[in-house]
């Protein structure tokens, strides 16, 4: 298949269309599993015996991957061929689903989930940036927003499809639908892509890369490891001052170097950086909240996996029609006004939720999720298309990458810092007066091992005890989720520029997908 690198005869191609579809499958399957471990989280706690710090490593051994290798995995693509690249990510990732799928115990899932953080890192940038050789101007924008709609459609499916696996089959489950699902990807991938190449892309920078991926896995280590070992311990002050140095030795490098893979002057941009600091908040609060909630709706409130995936549907479904009707309410109010506000409201969904009591049932968290996902809707959109719209043509690649990446960091740091506090808290409520040392350790692990003790054991006032100790975690975590917003909120009406920047980039979902694509033609 002859390599291209430019494309003045993109859109004719009869075949186009469908090689669209392969690419919507290969992120629906990502949006997918950005939300179908939440759901699976609670299920494998049970049967792997895993604690809070193993689930945080669960979720998060994938996003530190991800994080780390997503840029420079853009960057093979430009130089090595992106259709290969994106073959070889699709590959990545139905290896690490195989691993998941067979997994016996919990350090293999983690191995399993950081092999598909590697492919997940190449398929991203990798399936928009090929829409230039397929589709002419014209139509380019279309095929950007069905691309987007994919990945965006992932997010309420997820819950519901990892619900419903895991009342029919085991928790493998949800690694093993998306084996079929990558090999569709691949398939249609080989036959139908043209191959594309940028000769002129900078060199991948091996040292930058190890430098991210090194610092930010010591800084997600210390903050998952500390509440089971404390604070004060010598390996977690160890690997927080390690974090430190391997991430001012990379932002001195990526300053010092001609064409950085992580352009931090851009950080010297107002618009760009308080637009870039309230998207990866909302990442921060998004992805601690989907890690503390399913174990609250299973375990606490008692619903099996499917009605909790059903149930976190009100915050997607939020966040969806908050996203899709950001960009007419930026064209009227401005950039400024709609951030801060979306930021104020979600402060205000995190607070009300921090009201939560055991007895408060579902109802009421419909409720603050449903505020919530309306609040993340209408800060994360604009904030994105914001700081995208900073941007000189001549940075707009550069730009949208460290907005990517910084956006997975927080959702990194919001899994472990959230997940830590909870767990901290958790351990120090849970009354575990009369039980034997042993049992009593692992009750303190997370509130599935506390719930299964006390079935074991018939204690109603250990698994009370467990109920109350996991709901008084999750107001804390909430609590923290709504200062920071609030404090988010002020610093983006007080310094965000003041004319509606969304106008001049283009939105279509929350995940902000088109500014990507848009970015690396």
């Amino acid at each position: 298949m002859a390599t291209v690198t430019n494309t003045p005869e993109a859109g004719r191609d009869p075949r186009r269309w469908w090689a669209l579809g392969a690419l919507v499958a290969s992120m629906l399957t990502l949006g997918f599993d950005m939300t179908i471990l939440n759901v699976a989280l609670p299920t494998m706690a049970r049967d792997l015996g895993a604690t809070t710090g193993e689930q945080q490593w669960m979720a998060d051994a994938y996003v530190v991957v991800f994080a780390a290798l997503m840029l420079p995995a853009g960057l093979l693509g430009d130089r090595f061929g992106r259709r290969r690249m994106l073959i070889a990510g699709l590959g990545i990732f139905l290896a690490g689903s195989l691993v998941g799928t067979l997994a016996g115990g919990v350090e293999t899932v983690i191995a399993a989930r950081a092999v598909m953080g590697v492919g997940a890192a190449l398929v991203t940038p990798l399936a928009l940036s090929v829409l230039p050789s397929l589709f002419a101007p014209e139509e380019r924008t279309k095929a950007v927003g069905i691309v987007s709609a994919g990945s965006t459609l992932g997010l309420p499916l997820g819950p519901i499809l990892g619900g419903w696996l895991l009342n029919h089959f085991w928790w493998g489950s949800v690694f093993l639908i998306n084996l079929p699902m990558a090999a569709i990807g691949i398939a249609a991938c080989v036959l139908l892509l043209p191959e594309t190449r940028d000769p002129a892309s900078p060199k991948v920078d091996t040292v930058s890369t190890a430098l991210t991926a090194a610092g930010l896995g010591a800084l997600i280590y210390a903050i998952i490891e500390a509440p089971t070992r404390g604070w004060g311990d010598p390996l977690v002050l160890a690997m927080f001052a390690a974090a430190a140095v391997l991430i001012t030795a990379l932002v001195l490098r990526e300053r010092r170097a001609p064409r950085p893979m992580l352009d931090m002057g851009l950080l010297a941009q107002r618009g760009f950086l308080f637009n870039t600091l309230a998207a990866t908040l909302v990442m921060f609060v998004l992805s601690g909240l989907m890690f503390v909630l399913p174990p609250y709706l299973q375990a606490v409130l008692g619903h099996d996996a499917l009605a909790t995936g059903v149930r976190l549907l009100p915050m997607m479904g939020g966040l969806m029609v908050a996203a899709r009707a950001a960009q007419p309410v930026v064209a009227r109010f401005g950039a400024r006004a709609v951030v801060s506000a979306g930021l104020v409201v979600l402060a205000f969904a995190a607070l009300l939720g921090s009201r939560t009591t055991v007895d408060s049932g579902y109802g009421f968290t419909a409720l603050w999720l449903s505020v919530a996902g309306i609040g993340f809707g209408f800060s994360i959109v604009p904030a994105m298309a914001g700081a995208l719209g900073t941007l000189p043509a001549d940075r707009a690649g550069s730009g949208s990458g460290l907005l990517m990446t910084l956006r997975q960091v927080g959702g990194a740091i919001g899994i472990a810092l959230l997940g830590s506090l909870l767990a901290s808290t958790f351990r120090d409520r849970l009354d575990v007066t009369g039980l034997p040392a042993g049992a009593a350790d692992t009750a303190g692990d997370s509130v599935v091992a506390a719930q299964l003790i006390a079935d074991r054991a018939g204690s109603a006032h250990l698994a009370a005890s467990a109920n109350g100790a996991y709901v008084h975690g999750m107001t804390l975590v909430l609590l923290v989720c709504g200062i920071a917003a609030l404090v988010s909120a002020l610093l983006a009406a007080a310094f965000l520029p003041g004319t509606p920047a969304a106008r001049r980039t283009e939105t279509s979902g929350p995940d902000m997908a088109p500014a990507t694509a848009d970015a690396r033609q």
